[in-house]
């Protein structure tokens, strides 16, 4: 008698956890969608007490410190900041191998964590935004960000001039290969997927631009400028529209 009570309480128990767990997330996606990490944390944090291997909720958690980086002046805190998300993206990772996300997230993590640090650290994540990205597209090739990020890598390291390239090589060893053709390819394909965020449409304008072909980036720069904001980076990725129109002139 004593054993069944004990078995229907532990189930009680873990009933009444799962319940909080699933409310908890509830109202933290609510701050999400708002594009409020700090009250969204309030939230995620102690549901993840409840269920630390949940790998959606890691994931959910990373975003929360990648947004929670514009907010931040200082540099170090920006730092600590990315650091912390892309811890929680790596368990995510280690926990869902197969899924499309967490590999996602960590290639995110990375991408904001390069401008922070040293050439040896951003050229050691430069390596692994792209097997990230090139990993998050195989696992689900309807992803369109995750073509995205392939483009902004190839449309990023495009930029860094032969003699830099060859100082890297030297000390820190060698970049991997990228070009703006490709950038632009993977651009075009995240658009398709997704043509209603304009980040694919101002990057892809920025990438013709760089490649000196100015009509094409006018028209795509600003038919992502005239579009809707619906990411949280969206008012950013205008900002640096706008600053590529003016060279254009």
């Amino acid at each position: 008698m004593r054993t069944t009570l004990t078995i229907a309480t532990a189930l009680l128990i873990a009933g009444q956890a799962l319940g909080d767990f699933a409310e908890l997330v509830k109202q933290g996606d609510v701050y999400d969608a708002q594009f409020k990490p700090d009250a969204a944390l309030q939230y995620y944090l102690p549901a993840e007490k409840l269920n630390p291997n949940d790998a959606a909720l890691l994931v959910k958690i990373t975003r929360q410190y990648v947004y929670r980086m514009g907010d931040l002046p200082a540099k170090a805190d920006q730092l600590k900041s990315v650091r912390t998300a892309l811890a929680y993206a790596e368990r995510a990772v280690k926990l869902a191998p197969g899924d499309c996300d967490p590999h996602l997230s960590v290639a995110i993590c990375l991408g904001k964590l390069t401008p922070l640090v040293g050439n040896k650290e951003g050229i050691e994540a430069s390596h692994k935004i792209k097997a990230e990205a090139e990993t998050a597209a195989k696992l689900n090739p309807k992803n369109d960000f995750a073509w995205h990020l392939l483009g902004r890598w190839n449309q990023e390291l495009a930029q860094i001039g032969g003699m830099t390239r060859a100082l890297a090589m030297i000390v820190y060893g060698a970049l991997p290969s990228a070009s703006y053709d490709d950038a632009v390819k993977y651009f075009q394909k995240a658009i398709a997927l997704n043509p209603n965020r304009l980040i694919h449409y101002v990057e892809l304008g920025r990438t013709y631009a760089l490649m000196g072909r100015k009509a094409e980036a006018k028209k795509f720069i600003e038919q992502g400028l005239a579009m809707t904001n619906r990411d949280q980076d969206d008012p950013g990725t205008k900002e640096r529209g706008r600053k590529t129109l003016q060279t254009l002139e």
